[in-house]
């Protein structure tokens, strides 16, 4: 079980690259998108939620390993991921999982509140649920210059 753990928290190994751990954790995020989100809506939300419940849980038990909130625990970059890319307008567009990247980016490195609070919840919670803040400002950016400002 510590070795799936540790597989899964590091983003299958992307959370021992340097330099920023978490910028290399979001490739997996991306990779998991492209493939499952042109499926449709049902396996986008299934996709959404399966990473996030995943990331709660393995985070929590990584810690144990890699201590509280590592740079090596990547999973919660690719349940970030999975927020921003939501409702994509064509998610077999990659030029979508770019913008979606570098405003995740920002996002995750910017700390905006409520997401620098939500850091400070327990275990696989805060470790979480910053990302998903992260995500969830991103994927407003993203649908505003999808629908209003950029037409790819």
């Amino acid at each position: 079980m510590t070795f799936i753990v540790k597989l899964l928290a590091t983003g299958f190994g992307f959370g021992y690259l340097k330099p920023f751990p978490g910028t290399w954790g979001t490739i997996p995020g991306i990779i998991i998108c492209y493939l499952i989100f042109p499926l449709g809506l049902a396996y986008q939300f299934a996709a959404v939620g399966i990473l996030f419940f995943l990331s709660v849980w393995v985070s929590s038990a990584a810690e144990k390993h890699f201590g509280h909130d590592s740079k090596k625990i990547v999973i919660d970059e690719v349940a970030g991921m999975a927020v921003t890319m939501l409702l994509v307008p064509n998610p077999h567009d990659w030029r979508y999982y770019l913008i979606g990247f570098i405003l995740f980016r920002i996002f995750d490195v910017a700390k905006i509140e409520p997401e620098a609070s939500a850091e400070k919840l327990p275990r696989g919670w805060g470790v979480t649920m910053d990302d998903i803040a992260a995500g969830l400002y991103s994927w407003i950016t993203l649908q505003l210059l999808a629908n209003f400002l950029i037409k790819l």
